[in-house]
């Protein structure tokens, strides 16, 4: 059984632990057992329904009023909450809260609630990469566990499909075509997706090859489908080979095209001396780039070239 520290439940939630302590004193929301050192730990249901006390209260309810309700009542107001609430911080609350309980039909329900309302551009952006950068502290903290990240990811994976197949499959004429991948060993999938799905989104004809691309296949590529723009991701967590051998290697296998790079390890490396590689900061300021090629000076391929 998962058990939480005082600390980890305050992470969560959001919840001071002097709060909890408060409330717990008080209110007998939940009855949290005692470790060997004395220390308050939880269950995994003591955090859930924190975690649904938390949400409301945040929402204007007071602590009074949630604890004389039963949990089934706290439920329904979550739900009527989050239903009427489209702020991104009320989504993010309540699909935390999903996350925690394994629940897929309600974290499914709050993005395609979100994303009816706001567009699905902005619901990753202000609620699920928000929410992956939460989920990932927590993991790192021990707060969450591997099956519930992964589980995250899955469902927000499947959202990403679902929303570029409802895109028209061609691209606008006269717009570059770009070609996205993952290098060996770099595991960034949901973000080349989620970059796939932009592109789409304005008219660019893209062919996503997937991940483990060597740059063999590249060549390949390139011999059957020129292109005009490469575009990869470089985490910190990449460590294949060195970042100047591998620009290196993609440019001498696709020697007309342009290559876009992302991610932590672009930016740490000096890659000035490589007139064809361009770096992103991050998502925005590619979505920059890619709404410039609608204004008068945006960019122009033959120029790029």
């Amino acid at each position: 059984m998962v058990v939480y520290t005082i600390s980890d439940v305050e992470k969560l939630t959001g919840i001071r632990a002097p709060t909890l302590r408060a409330w717990e004193q008080r209110y007998e929301l939940v009855a949290p057992h005692r470790d060997e050192n004395n220390a308050r730990v939880y269950g995994e249901e003591d955090l859930r329904e924190l975690s649904t006390v938390a949400l409301l209260h945040r929402h204007g309810y007071r602590i009074s009023r949630i604890a004389a309700m039963s949990p089934g009542e706290r439920v329904r107001e979550v739900a009527a909450v989050t239903a009427l609430n489209i702020s991104p911080e009320t989504r993010l609350d309540a699909l935390t809260l999903s996350v925690l309980e394994l629940d897929p039909c309600r974290f499914s329900m709050l993005v395609d609630a979100h994303t009816e309302q706001r567009g699905f551009e902005e619901t990753m952006m202000k609620v699920i990469f928000p929410l992956l950068d939460k989920l990932g502290l927590l993991y790192f903290t021990g707060s969450i566990t591997a099956a519930q990240e992964s589980f995250t990811g899955g469902l927000i994976r499947q959202k990403v499909l679902a929303a570029t197949d409802r895109l028209p499959a061609a691209g606008r004429p006269g717009r570059p075509v770009f070609t996205l991948f993952l290098p060996e060993g770099e595991r960034q999938e949901l973000s080349m997706l989620f970059i796939q799905y932009l592109l789409r989104k304005r008219g660019f004809p893209v062919v996503y090859v997937g991940t483990d691309v060597s740059c063999t296949d590249l060549g390949d590529l390139y011999r059957v489908r020129p292109v005009d723009y490469l575009f990869t991701i470089l985490s910190s967590n990449y460590v294949a080979r060195p970042v100047e051998d591998l620009v290196q290697d993609i440019l001498d296998h696709c020697p007309d095209c342009r290559l876009l790079l992302s991610g932590y390890q672009a930016g740490l490396h000096d890659l000035t001396g490589f007139r064809r590689v361009e770096r992103k900061a991050g998502l925005r300021e590619m979505i920059e780039w890619m709404d410039s090629f609608s204004t008068p000076a945006g960019p122009r391929i033959a120029v790029a070239r």
